[in-house]
């Protein structure tokens, strides 16, 4: 009678079922509406960048993997369609093709591929990419269009932060609600990014508690301000329906690789990111703070898995 085998394996032990590809192309598929969201705000301008980002970031994976002479399979995964069309959605819908380019080629090749390829980068490398776009071509970064300019031929000369911090000016909150407003491609219509971004967590794709801790912590964040000086500060919905924020929560300080594993972690790495980007916007000079404060916080993870972790049986505290 042949004995059985125990066959030896680390964890997990259980499959649920779900692999790498399968979500990355569930995310990419809820960011779908905010792609098209940004291709009926901005016209063809917005499609262009959203195409030519997403073929870039394939071409630098393509190139990093025979670089490192590793299986090129693994382009098919998502995950640098993902980070390409992460990076577009975060760019103005007048970028020159050539800036959109690089942020790509920056995104795939050094926040990724430098750190060791997927699974081990410590920063977004959607946000690198624009944090390179950002220090190298600070003004086209910040030139901003009307939603319709394509049709309309009027320029907008700030988004709602910027002209709020800046010139004092108001946005309706229906309008930052559904999208008509100036700004990146894909962070205007409010609605669209809530609605996918409960869809996420309701898979499961997503850790509910940093989106949670993100927009509790500014809506607190706004509503004291506000309250001490409602004439100086905006309604706390402006801040949090404005800018980047909403689409930053869901998808990009979510990301499983450069966000916690621990729930206390998740907790304190939402709240940083919280008091950071609200800092930035209320006393800094920028008027909008998403992207930084996303990498900021992504410095800290290791130390957040670390220092967070749940105690194993019998493990005494030294």
């Amino acid at each position: 009678m042949e004995k059985s085998k125990l066959l030896l394996s680390s964890s997990p032990h259980l499959h649920a079922g779900r692999d790498v590809p399968r979500i990355m192309h569930l995310v990419l598929l809820l960011l779908l509406p905010a792609c098209i969201a940004g291709v009926y705000f901005f016209g063809t301008a917005a499609l262009l960048r959203i195409v030519v980002a997403l073929v870039s970031a394939l071409a630098a994976e393509y190139v990093c993997l025979r670089a490192r002479k590793m299986n090129p399979t693994t382009l098919l995964d998502g995950s640098a369609a993902l980070t390409g069309i992460l990076l577009a959605l975060t760019l103005p819908p007048t970028l020159p093709l050539f800036m959109t380019v690089l942020g790509s080629v920056v995104a795939v090749s050094i926040g990724k591929h430098v750190f060791g390829g997927l699974g081990y980068n410590i920063f977004n490398p959607a946000l690198v990419g624009r944090a390179f776009l950002q220090a190298s071509f600070p003004l086209e970064m910040t030139t901003w269009i009307d939603p319709f300019f394509y049709r309309a031929e009027g320029l907008s000369a700030a988004t709602p932060l910027g002209g709020f911090k800046f010139s004092g000016l108001s946005t309706p909150l229906s309008n930052l609600f559904s999208g008509n407003t100036g700004g990146c491609i894909g962070e205007t219509s409010a609605l669209l990014i809530l609605l996918a971004g409960i869809i996420l967590l309701i898979m499961r794709l997503a850790d509910w508690r940093i989106p949670t801790a993100i927009l509790g912590t500014v809506l607190l964040f706004a509503s004291i301000i506000h309250l001490l000086a409602p004439d100086k500060y905006g309604h706390p919905l402006f801040y949090l329906l404005s800018g980047g924020l909403l689409l930053g929560a869901f998808f990009m300080a979510t990301d499983m690789v450069t966000s916690p594993v621990t729930p206390r972690g998740s907790w304190i790495f939402g709240i940083g990111i919280g008091l950071v980007v609200m800092v930035i916007r209320v006393f800094g000079g920028l008027p909008e703070g998403m992207m930084f404060a996303i990498l900021f916080m992504n410095a800290f993870v290791p130390l957040l898995n670390r220092y967070t972790r749940p105690r194993y049986f019998g493990e005494v505290n030294k």
